[in-house]
């Protein structure tokens, strides 16, 4: 069940990938709610872990930014750059919107987390894109497209972390492990004392197949 104002994902203090490696920023969702079932303002500010500069790849491999992402049952959404400004991961603000992070992998790279987050819910639109992946299973499969291109990925994992652990235990934003897809939004109960959600949902997939 979604909560009733702020959802916030921490993320100080992630170490980021392979080689060449920017410190990692720290991420951030934010929300407020009002109203009554009151739901969650999203901040346009989110904390990420450190990016990656310069990520070496094969000539023959492809690899894109990612412009939009299928979920299963084929809901789509478009995905924007999310850079990080001041230590911070500015995520999309509208909540049908996406953020891919920059410090992170490509679709297609050899290595590295292809990182998107999106908020779950917000005061003005109501639930966010990312609210479906509340409802997303393992075995099934995550589309990316992006310049002509397409890369799937297999959902592998789906687990619950507490916001303060997101960035130094869950290993969501390394970039030294074999290539994989991580997607992130908010949940767990919502408390407006303690700054939001007390969680966050993190999804991992695993790619199946490149076309184009």
């Amino acid at each position: 069940m979604l909560g009733t104002a702020l959802c916030c994902l921490a993320l100080a203090g992630c170490s980021a990938g392979v080689g060449s490696a920017a410190p990692a920023p720290t991420t951030t969702f934010g929300f407020e709610t009002a109203g009554t079932p009151p739901v969650p303002q999203p901040s346009t500010s989110l904390s990420a872990p450190p990016g990656r500069i310069g990520t070496p790849a094969p000539s023959q491999r492809i690899r894109f930014v990612p412009e939009q992402v299928v979920l299963p049952g084929g809901a789509s959404a478009s995905v924007l750059t999310a850079t990080t400004v001041d230590g911070l991961l500015q995520v999309p603000a509208k909540a049908q919107n996406v953020g891919w992070w920059d410090g992170g992998a490509e679709a297609g790279d050899p290595y590295g987390s292809v990182v998107l987050a999106g908020h779950v819910d917000t005061k003005t639109e109501g639930l966010g894109f990312f609210a479906r992946l509340l409802g997303v299973r393992r075995g099934e499969v995550v589309v990316l497209r992006g310049s002509g291109h397409v890369a799937s990925y297999r959902v592998t994992s789906i687990e619950s972390v507490r916001k303060d652990a997101l960035a130094t235990k869950s290993g969501a934003f390394d970039q030294t492990v074999d290539h994989r897809l991580v997607l992130i939004t908010c949940t767990g109960a919502y408390d407006a004392s303690r700054g939001g959600y007390e969680d966050n949902l993190v999804v991992t997939a695993l790619p199946i197949g490149l076309a184009k």
